[in-house]
C-alpha cells in the first residue's frame, strides 16, 4: 500500500498507475487524514465459449427491401 497527499498524487499520477498495475493499493490523503483509496480492479478472466449465444439473435425478412418513398427522401 501506497500513501501519498493530494499534490502529490497529481504530479505523480502516471507512477501511481503503475504501482496500480502491479495489484498495489494508494491511499490518499488529504491534511493528514485519509481521504480516498485507488484499487487495481482485480478480474476473474472467464473462458470465452465458442457459439455461447447462437439463436440468441434474429434479422428480419425484410431487412434488405428498399425503405418507404417517406423514409428514402431523409437519406438521400
Amino acid at each position: 500500500m501506497i500513501k501519498v497527499n493530494t499534490h502529490e498524487a497529481k504530479l505523480n499520477f502516471s507512477s501511481l498507475i503503475t504501482q496500480l498495475a502491479n495489484g498495489k493499493d494508494v491511499i490518499i490523503t488529504r491534511s493528514g487524514r485519509d481521504f480516498a483509496r485507488i484499487s487495481p480492479i482485480k478480474e476473474i478472466p472467464c473462458k470465452r465459449l465458442a457459439g455461447r449465444d447462437r439463436n440468441s439473435g434474429w434479422i428480419a425478412d425484410n431487412f434488405n427491401a428498399p425503405l418507404p418513398d417517406d423514409l428514402q427522401k431523409y437519406f438521400e
